[in-house]
């Protein structure tokens, strides 16, 4: 029990030490992290010792009440694991994620898709592994049993489809700035838009 305790009490700091919004273990009680990452942590418990459904029973239901958070029951989390905001983050079931991870919204630690993983051996890795201390920034998506080394940042926006070494730097290309339209050009992409687009488009 004080193990139990000592784990919560330390899932709360980290809250308010990576969250600038969060400035008491009070407030981060009320963090959209927290009822995912202790269900997690019961729900692979339960799915370790043979208690599949039950197991991911308790996962759907952090789900529902997370906004989105899914984490596969088979899944193994390291300590202070931080996922801010939380809205549509995935972690797949052969998923590894080391210890000081931040994962910010809508990052998917998935498999490259059934096709190819129906090829593999059973029980062959499917899922990234994720290092100590790594970054994964909004809408990252890091697919199949590729690893993250340790301190590597995975930039917002960034497709990793391979191995990424300790310490790397992974970004997506940023936006380009486009010059407005002249009003000639507006009037022409208008005429187009007009000719090309239905009622049903709308």
């Amino acid at each position: 029990m004080h193990r139990v305790i000592a784990r919560a009490r330390e899932d709360l700091s980290v809250i308010v030490a990576r969250d600038p919004s969060i400035r008491t273990r009070g407030e981060a009680l009320l963090h959209p992290a927290l009822p995912a990452l202790w269900s997690h942590r019961v729900a692979h418990v339960l799915y370790t010792r043979g208690h599949r459904r039950l197991a991911r029973i308790l996962a759907y239901l952090a789900r529902a009440v997370t906004g989105g958070i899914e984490i596969h029951p088979g899944a193994r989390l390291g300590r202070r694991v931080f996922i801010d905001h939380g809205a549509a983050v995935v972690i797949g079931e052969t998923a590894e994620v080391g210890d000081d991870v931040t994962i910010y919204h809508q990052v998917t630690l998935g498999a490259v898709g059934w096709w190819r993983d129906g090829r593999r051996e059973p029980g062959a890795r499917r899922h990234p592994v994720v290092g100590d201390r790594v970054v994964l920034g909004t809408n990252a998506i890091v697919l199949g049993p590729l690893t993250v080394g340790d301190d590597a940042l995975i930039g917002a926006g960034s497709l990793v489809l391979g191995d990424v070494p300790p310490g790397a730097r992974v970004m997506a290309p940023a936006a380009e700035v486009v010059q407005p339209l002249s009003a000639a050009d507006r009037e022409e992409a208008d005429r187009l838009l007009r000719a090309l687009a239905t009622s049903g488009c709308w």
